[in-house]
């Protein structure tokens, strides 16, 4: 073991920082790390109690990843001018691989895990468009303005593949404090589940389109068109496939293992905390992205395997997982403000950071009311969706871990200091979007009218548990008689069709109960603890 801490402290504290004087004095080095860890678990106390308080008294201006972000940065600021710089800045640089393997994974998949069903697949169609065809769409268009903007000398000037690169990690959301204020101020319940969807799916398409640009980038940069849909395909199918596919092996292990029983409790816990790991190192393993896997992972292991636990154990893993996750965040947000005063950031770029993020607005308009578009052509006029709610869709799209971990690899990725520009340029971003967009969300939702706009009754109501989501219904009638509209009316039935064969068949045969039992059910061992990462369905207490 004393070998193991060894190394990691080896790792973690750089040559620059440890120096010839530390190395000769492991007292020194030691308590440098004292301090260093003394410091983050501070930092991490401060933000959770200053977080309540702000919940406490409803002050929307400062939500609580603003204020993580906010002590990262004021403390980093105040250790660039005391004597412990070296020090601590030695035990905040750690390597992206420490985000991928501690930090992402729990986040990722608690929210997949707290993906209620009734409302994710009332809304699926839409989610999937704005998801998937959305944040392609947003990909392909802020590389191209980007792109564009350093031809005519208006940003930094990066190859198109770069661009295209940043474009797909900055496209990303993680509308973290954007979804607290929305349980807070009671919107629709359909807006909340597009949004939340949205940004759960998106990851695994950010994360996707990233990968495959860096790999024709370092491979094969004469690769055809259909040579990069296959790749793309490759790693997202494959990822989403390992992850349905251990999602569904550790359901039948506990429907049929016998582990819901007391004395076994501690045991069927533990498996089932190793389950999302493993699903996870099993993608990675077979050069497939692990964050793809874990998300999937977390949807099905919520629907199918967590009705076969038992009681107390569901209760135990739902905290445990939201445990993780707040932690696991809250450190994310609290690094984000400690990088901006510390590092050696490319500040020299400054016009990058400035039309990039009019670019990702244009983008993200694109993204939006192009899809609400199509999907408004699918909708009966009752469920379409409102202009007033595209526009709130628009300003929730935030940038936050998943962004800035890509960026933090792209450090290693591209070389000739372009990297290194474009981490300096999501970082900014994520603050700004964070500190901005997060602080003036409820005066915008106001000025909006969204704020009590649901009207399926409150939200913690209408999403509590599985069941509590009740899609509007429509009139047949009052759409539109032609053809084309009713094929597409066809088409978005089929969700429906997903739905009765998930109750008839999938639950019945991954569960230990049929699915009328899974639906009542459901009201009653519904995850109680918030998502992390969207502060959940039932929302902060």
């Amino acid at each position: 073991m004393s070998t193991v801490v060894e190394e990691l402290m080896q790792m973690q504290i750089s040559p620059a920082g440890g120096g010839g004087d530390s190395q000769s004095h492991p007292g020194k080095e030691q308590q440098a790390a004292g301090v260093g860890i003394l410091l983050q678990i501070m930092m991490l106390v401060l933000s959770f109690v200053l977080g309540h308080v702000l919940r406490r008294h409803r002050f929307y201006y400062l939500p609580e990843a603003s204020a993580s972000l906010l002590i990262g940065l004021i403390v980093g600021a105040l250790a660039n001018i005391s004597n412990t710089e070296t020090s601590i800045r030695a035990w905040f640089n750690f390597h992206e691989e420490f985000f991928f393997l501690f930090l992402l994974p729990p986040i990722i998949f608690q929210s997949g895990f707290s993906l209620s069903p009734k409302p994710f697949f009332s809304n699926f169609g839409a989610i999937v468009t704005f998801s998937i065809l959305g944040t392609f769409i947003a990909s392909v268009v802020t590389g191209v303005l980007v792109y564009l903007g350093g031809l005519i000398y208006l940003t930094y000037k990066l190859p198109f593949v770069e661009c295209l690169m940043f474009g797909a990690l900055i496209s990303a959301t993680d509308p973290v404090t954007v979804l607290s204020i929305f349980q807070e101020l009671g919107i629709d319940t359909n807006l909340y589940a597009l949004v939340f969807g949205e940004s759960v799916l998106n990851d695994a398409m950010a994360i996707s389109l990233y990968r495959t640009m860096s790999s024709l980038k370092s491979h094969a940069p004469g690769q055809n068109f259909f040579m990069v849909i296959f790749r793309f395909l490759e790693t997202f199918v494959g990822s989403l496939s390992a992850g349905v596919g251990v999602g569904f092996i550790s359901a039948l292990l506990f429907k049929y293992a016998g582990l819901d029983i007391d004395n076994l409790q501690n045991l069927e816990c533990c498996l089932f905390v190793l389950f999302p790991y493993f699903s996870y190192m099993l993608a990675e393993g077979l050069g497939l992205t692990g964050i793809v896997s874990i998300l999937f992972t977390g949807i099905v292991m919520k629907h199918y395997t967590f009705s076969n636990l038992s009681e107390n154990s569901q209760r135990f893993v739902s905290a445990f997982f939201h445990l993780i996750s707040s932690l696991a965040e809250t450190f994310v947000f609290i690094y984000m403000g400690f990088d901006i005063a510390m590092e050696q950031h490319s500040w020299s770029h400054v016009g990058f950071i400035f039309f990039s993020i009019i670019f990702i607005g244009v983008a993200r308009a694109a993204n939006v009311f192009s899809c609400a578009y199509l999907v408004n052509l699918v909708r009966p006029a009752p469920r379409q969706i409102p202009v007033k709610h595209q526009k709130a869709l628009w300003y929730s799209g935030l940038r936050g871990a998943m962004a800035f971990a890509l960026a933090l690899q792209s450090v290693h990725d591209l070389p000739e200091g372009h990297g290194q520009t474009i981490f300096t340029a999501t970082t900014a971003i994520v603050v700004l979007t964070v500190l901005l967009i997060g602080g003036s969300t409820g005066t915008v939702l106001e000025t909006l009218q969204v704020v009590g706009d649901d009207h399926d009754g409150p939200l913690s109501e209408s999403l509590d548990g599985n069941n509590g989501y009740v899609a509007p219904s429509y009139n047949e009638d009052a759409t539109s008689g032609n053809r084309l509209k009713m094929k597409l009316k066809e088409f978005h039935k089929s969700t429906a069709s997903f739905t009765a064969l998930d109750r008839n068949y999938l639950t019945p045969f991954f569960t230990s109960q049929n699915g009328d039992d899974e639906e009542e059910h459901g009201c009653m061992t519904d995850d109680p603890m918030p998502s992390s990462r969207g502060r959940g369905f039932l929302g902060h207490n």
